[in-house]
């Protein structure tokens, strides 16, 4: 992925339409849900980026959480590639400025397509311009169009830039695709159109410390229940602050012994520690093999090695990969 501009300071973050930070106030913002902050996302941000170069404006994005989708449907799990704090990270390396988080409720949803714009971009942050992607619609029943938000933008005086369908190599580049990836295991498909290595953020938490009996003691994280990567082994490069390590880690239910709870188990080739109730970043590189369960204890030790080098293997041919991440305020 090509380097990208890091922010001197923060990522400014401001909460609602009726903030008192009016930090954001005159930007040119990036409007959507940005789950993933994939490379069609990225599309629409520098196209932001661009018009407020030429206006002299601070960027923002504009997003939505809890995601939309979740508003409408609660009772239908959904595998977000990015949460909250993930999403503003990544933003937050893309040299923006700013973003503004909206709360989706029942409030926002009922907002027509004429008040989300007169209310909350005019009268609120008085928007110098947008930047949208091709589909995107808003407001009540998905009544705005980016036709309507072009033809409102010219009466109300900010620009509308509607960034065309990004594509790579005919793939349309989109979430609904990335999450499928992820799902079956495809894990370079998944980072290619992602344009960085998906990752996770987790709390590490006690396990079983059955690793370390086996000699590969893991960290262990307990990732969202709706995450529906594939159950198996990963070739993974792990971030610890300010350090990297790489490492294989295994996602699943561990057949070979109690097949309970789905954990992520992460062995860091090349370090001692104690990382209990640290947060820490996991990048997937690569795919290795499914979850498989084993005649014995030896022959899962001895897989267990092998995983360990052609994770080695993987992660040298990738000695950079890491998602660019930036801090955030707010």
């Amino acid at each position: 992925m090509p380097d990208q501009p890091q922010p001197a300071k923060p990522l400014i973050v401001v909460r609602g339409e009726t903030s008192a930070n009016h930090a954001l106030d005159g930007a040119v913002l990036a409007i959507g849900n940005f789950d993933g902050v994939h490379r069609g996302h990225r599309a629409v941000i520098a196209a932001a980026l661009a018009r407020a170069k030429a206006l002299c404006r601070p960027a923002a994005a504009l997003t939505f959480e809890p995601h939309p989708r979740s508003f409408f449907q609660p009772n239908a799990p959904l595998f977000r590639l990015t949460d909250e704090r993930a999403k503003l990270r990544l933003l937050a390396a893309t040299g923006l400025d700013g973003t503004i988080v909206l709360r989706f409720d029942a409030a926002l949803a009922g907002l027509s397509a004429h008040d989300f714009i007169t209310r909350i971009l005019v009268s609120r942050f008085a928007v110098a311009g947008v930047a949208i992607g091709f589909d995107f619609h808003f407001g009540l029943n998905r009544a705005g169009s980016p036709d309507y938000l072009s033809a409102e933008g010219a009466k109300l005086g900010f620009a509308v830039d509607v960034v065309p369908r990004f594509e790579d190599a005919g793939r349309p580049v989109r979430s609904g695709p990335i999450r499928a990836a992820l799902a079956a295991g495809q894990i370079a498909e998944a980072n290619a159109l992602l344009g960085y290595p998906w990752f996770v953020s987790a709390k590490v938490v006690h396990g079983d410390k059955r690793g370390r009996d086996l000699g590969f003691p893991t960290a262990n994280l307990q990732l969202d229940p709706a995450c529906s990567l594939k159950h198996g082994i990963y070739a993974v490069r792990v971030g610890v602050g300010g350090r990297r390590y790489d490492g294989v880690a295994s996602f699943g239910r561990r057949p070979m012994f109690d097949a309970g709870t789905v954990l992520l188990e992460v062995f860091l080739f090349d370090f001692s520690g104690d990382l209990y109730g640290e947060m820490i970043d996991v990048a997937f590189v690569d795919w290795i093999r499914p979850e498989l369960k084993f005649d014995s204890v030896e022959d899962l030790v001895r897989r267990m090695r092998e995983d360990a080098k052609l994770a080695r293997a993987a992660l040298a041919a990738a000695p950079d990969t890491f998602p660019k991440l930036g801090q955030v305020t707010g």
